[in-house]
């Protein structure tokens, strides 16, 4: 790669799909031709570097007549959680959204993969393609005798959280609120054993970013696979509920884990405030202590490109080279880059699937 081409990045988490599953443009030439809507499409991912990632299905709630924008601008703040989601409209919303990303496979003519293997991420970065991964962000879709997850896993689901913030069968979320430690209830249900179990058997990846702390130790004491939050910050920097405590840090370093650096403002800035004036010193900051915690070898990216407020100097996925060019003047040499932007996402995949 020449310092010319910008370094590629695979990302931990985006939520193109529940947004492009909202427009009124043709989903698949939305994405492939470019809407220049939100933070993701193809043609700005190119521009940006933008090799891969994890293509979330999320289910979204029903509005509540909550501002959260307003909520989140406060010195303090605990966001209301909706109320828990019915199976069979999730199941539908969840198929619809998987579909999208197939039906953009299909119809980017080789340009974009769907990978089911650490060397199907490696092939599309050789040849310029674009590797998406299928991942689940909250399991309302899932069935109790999970059905659901043996045929979406046939679709390709590779990666999985088993909550969102808001609670279900399978166990329940950290809500947003600030101050807050990420101890806020109860963990997983027997049912989310049952899931977690699932998941191990067939390798799928465990997401622990929506997890509140009872429920990914929950996880810790069930999986033999290593421990990843795809998009999550430090609690020591921010003290942000859904960020996460030294002592979860060390264990994802034990398990050879990774944590994913997320872009959303209100998990970086010390005060917790969603604002697009945060600095990319301020998530460098996060970077630098989860590399102290977790290691090298455990950290990379994990935006929530088009699911969040990001830093306008990042703006969208265009973006992404200021970032890289930030952490090259912070002192990141280009081995360490490329372990942060991509290398480290694809070794921890590659532990968890197999070859």
């Amino acid at each position: 790669m020449s310092r010319s081409s910008p370094m590629p990045v695979f990302d931990g988490h985006n939520d193109v799909l529940l947004r492009l599953m909202r427009g009124k443009m043709q989903p698949e030439r939305a994405f492939l031709e470019g809407d220049n809507l939100g933070h993701l499409d193809w043609p700005r991912m190119k521009e940006g570097g933008f090799a891969g990632g994890f293509f979330a299905v999320y289910v979204p709630s029903e509005g509540g007549g909550v501002d959260v924008d307003a909520l989140m601008t406060r010195p303090q703040y605990d966001v209301p959680l909706p109320e828990p989601l019915r199976l069979e409209p999730s199941q539908q919303v969840t198929v619809h959204m998987a579909a999208l990303l197939l039906r953009i496979e299909r119809a980017s003519k080789g340009e974009v993969k769907v990978c089911r293997t650490a060397a199907d991420i490696r092939e599309c970065m050789k040849r310029g393609a674009l590797a998406a991964i299928l991942h689940i962000e909250g399991a309302e879709g899932i069935d109790p005798d999970l059905y659901m997850l043996d045929v979406l896993y046939q679709a390709g689901l590779r990666s999985l959280g088993p909550v969102w913030s808001r609670p279900n069968i399978f166990g329940h979320g950290v809500p947003f609120r600030y101050p807050s430690s990420p101890d806020t209830g109860p963990g997983l249900t027997d049912l989310g054993k049952e899931l977690i179990r699932a998941c191990n058997r067939l390798k799928i990846m465990l997401d622990l970013s929506h997890l509140n702390e009872k429920g990914f130790w929950d996880v810790a004491k069930l999986t033999d696979a290593p421990l990843v939050a795809t998009h999550s910050n430090a609690h020591a920097i921010c003290p942000h509920s859904r960020n996460l405590t030294d002592r979860q840090l060390a264990a994802i370093r034990e398990s050879r884990g990774m944590v994913g650096v997320n872009f959303a403002t209100s998990f970086i800035r010390a005060d917790g405030q969603r604002s697009d004036q945060t600095t990319l010193e301020e998530m460098i900051r996060h970077m630098d202590h989860l590399i102290e915690h977790v290691g090298v070898d455990g950290v990379g990216m994990g935006s929530d490109f088009d699911g969040a407020t990001i830093p306008a100097e990042i703006g969208d996925a265009r973006g992404l080279p200021r970032l890289v060019e930030a952490m090259r003047r912070h002192g990141y040499d280009e081995a360490t880059l490329r372990k942060l932007c991509y290398e480290n996402w694809i070794d921890v995949l590659e532990r968890t699937w197999g070859a």
